[in-house]
């Protein structure tokens, strides 16, 4: 298995405009997640980026960043542009998707959603889920939930699961509910033929494009993080992670 790490991130972000390149402790957040899957060591790294000032910043800190066209409707159009760059002899067979928004991520949740596709030979997508945050998180829309078939015992017992569906709605009962982080593991074939597909009804339905992915007949597995990353979406998100990272200190 031969990773590489592929960071999309653009300006024109509806809810938090530039956000790729907020300050957070003096460091713009688009560095911040490349240090993070550096850390990793799952394989190189570089950031398919929208727009030159992103380039710029990444290059600036001594990462590798791609341009690509600024139109590109998705994350995974963007990571497959920036691989037709990095690698068009298709020398990597795994790619992972790191969204640009999680300054913090663990770089053990990055190389265990990447070791997921080595530890199980049928699965096409390696994701990652998190336990709730709290009970209001069952009923909120905003929070995307997993539905998993965890697997008992061995090697990854309960703390790997193979993905039913994906949902934004109300999840009842006992058992716990799995939020759904936005780190993907693809198999280079898998991610070549989600991006060829029309995005499906029930994507469209429930605003999930790893639903398209199911609909295909693509397994996905989910591996368990002791803990939802932080995510900026939001002005407010930003305020706190920029609150986070005074509070732990560390070289900024």
């Amino acid at each position: 298995m031969n990773p590489i790490v592929l960071i999309p991130a653009r300006l024109a972000a509806t809810r938090l405009p530039g956000k790729p390149l907020a300050d957070i402790g003096g460091v713009p957040m688009i560095v911040r997640v490349l240090r993070q899957a550096q850390a990793a060591g799952a394989g190189p790294v570089a950031v398919a980026a929208g727009d030159p000032e992103i380039v710029e910043a990444v290059e600036q800190a001594g990462g590798r960043a791609v341009l690509t066209d600024p139109e590109l409707p998705s994350g995974s159009d963007r990571i497959l542009a920036a691989l037709a760059v990095l690698d068009p002899e298709g020398r990597h067979d795994v790619i992972v998707n790191l969204q640009g928004d999680m300054p913090f991520v663990e770089p053990d949740v990055i190389t265990a959603c990447a070791g997921l596709l080595a530890e199980i030979p049928d699965c096409d997508i390696a994701t990652v889920v998190a336990p709730e945050a709290s009970p209001e998180d069952r009923t909120n829309p905003d929070v995307v939930k997993a539905v998993l078939s965890m697997q008992p015992g061995g090697q990854t017992g309960g703390r790997t699961g193979r993905a039913l569906y994906f949902t934004r709605s109300t999840l009842y009962g006992d058992h716990p509910v799995w939020r759904h982080v936005g780190i993907y593991g693809y198999r280079r074939e898998a991610l070549e033929a989600f991006n060829a597909a029309e995005p499906s009804p029930l994507e469209r339905r429930e605003k999930l494009e790893q639903l398209r992915a199911l609909e295909l007949g693509l397994s996905i597995w989910a591996t368990v993080a002791d803990a939802a990353p932080i995510s900026v979406d939001t002005p407010a998100d930003l305020a706190a992670a920029r609150h986070f990272v005074s509070t732990i200190g560390g070289p900024q």
